[in-house]
């Protein structure tokens, strides 16, 4: 696979690797023609009298004179000469070579400036530097896309606050109420007064659960996840966990079923992983029909162990399948009803789920809803 992946890398820059060797190739020629006709306009042809005859007239010496002179700098230190012009040749080749190759470096330059100035049209290099020009592309659409998925989960959070800080309003005006009702009226009949308290409590409750989701929001932010790995009880913990949800699944008339082996093990971090199984069946519990059954599955495959729930409750559309696990989304339905949470639940069972190097996928067809997690366990 390695070696394929540097093929690919080759081929990329073949079209610049091929204009360097041309260029290379072309300094030499010329190289070889400036030597050639040094050689051949100094030692060759005239070249030598036309210097014999410069001595003479700057030096104002005979002929005989300038003509000893010539051989005694240029015969008798030939070797060197020709070293010195063909270093200087050279360098000055070198010179102009390293002009035209570092243009390149200026053309990235200008393609990263496009990239932190978050330019929207697309990068644009020279058809050799193809390869540096998809990645840069592929880096711009990178940042934008995380940009975006940032702004979104921003907004969606506001948008969240927002629907607490208003839902917040009404269980606490109906506690104010009743509570000044009880207030005004001390001789109130003892089953109304049950009544009217009741309600005051249901609605304290509901209100003290949108203050913990307004926590969770903070923590969500706040916190970092650190997994301890053991061998954990994966049967026990299910039960567990089954056990204390049977009074929110009564009122509804649900229940839950678990079908694993007793003897069943996982390898991970029992505190962590029993919060990604709660925030799965308390989201099965809000969203199941009445008077249906959650089913709890576990079992090993190879050296897999795979976990699902479900339950039956109103098909999820794909778009909305698609986004369920992204922190702080909430189902449309959800936000005017009392089942709707932060939003959070799903998307910190998916990172957690993460951290273990495992999988977890949601499903939804013909009323019914399945969450499956995949967590590797050591060989």
């Amino acid at each position: 696979m390695k070696h394929k992946y540097r093929k690919v890398n080759k081929a990329d820059y073949a079209q610049l690797k091929s204009k360097m060797f041309f260029r290379l190739l072309g300094m030499v020629i010329i190289a070889f023609i400036v030597i050639s006709v040094l050689y051949t306009f100094l030692w060759r042809n005239n070249g030598g009298d036309w210097i014999v005859s410069i001595f003479r007239r700057s030096l104002r010496i005979d002929y005989y004179g300038a003509l000893s002179l010539y051989q005694q700098i240029f015969r008798n230190n030939r070797n060197i000469i020709w070293m010195a012009a063909i270093a200087i040749i050279f360098f000055v080749l070198l010179r102009f070579f390293l002009n035209w190759f570092t243009q390149y470096f200026n053309i990235i330059n200008q393609g990263i400036d496009a990239l932190l100035n978050e330019d929207e049209s697309e990068i644009q290099l020279l058809p050799e530097m193809s390869a540096i020009e998809k990645k840069l592309n592929t880096v711009k659409q990178t940042l934008e896309k995380r940009k975006l998925e940032v702004q979104l989960a921003e907004q969606r959070k506001n948008d969240l606050v927002m629907y607490l800080a208003h839902d917040i309003k009404t269980p606490l005006t109906s506690v104010i109420g009743y509570l000044s009702l009880l207030e005004e009226a001390p001789d109130m009949p003892m089953e109304q007064k049950t009544k009217y308290l009741h309600i005051t409590l249901d609605k304290a409750y509901r209100l003290e659960k949108m203050i913990n989701e307004f926590f969770e929001i903070t923590r969500y932010n706040l916190q970092q996840i650190k997994i301890e790995k053991g061998n954990v009880d994966l049967y026990y913990m299910l039960v567990q966990l089954t056990d204390e949800l049977t009074p929110i699944l009564s009122l509804n008339g649900n229940n839950a079923i678990l079908k694993a082996d007793e003897n069943l093990t996982a390898y991970a971090d029992p505190g962590i992983l029993a919060r990604v199984f709660n925030n799965i069946l308390k989201n099965a519990v809000a969203y199941s029909y009445p008077n249906t059954e959650i089913i709890i599955s576990a079992e090993e495959q190879n050296d897999k162990v795979v976990i699902s729930f479900q339950n039956q409750g109103q098909t999820i559309p794909r778009e909305e399948l698609s986004a369920i696990f992204e922190k702080f989304y909430r189902m449309d339905e959800a936000r005017t009803s009392n089942t709707g949470g932060a939003g959070l639940g799903l998307a910190i069972a998916k990172e957690i789920v993460s951290l273990h190097g495992g999988n977890i996928e949601a499903q939804s067809e013909n009323n019914t809803i399945i969450f499956t997690v995949i967590l590797p366990q050591p060989v």
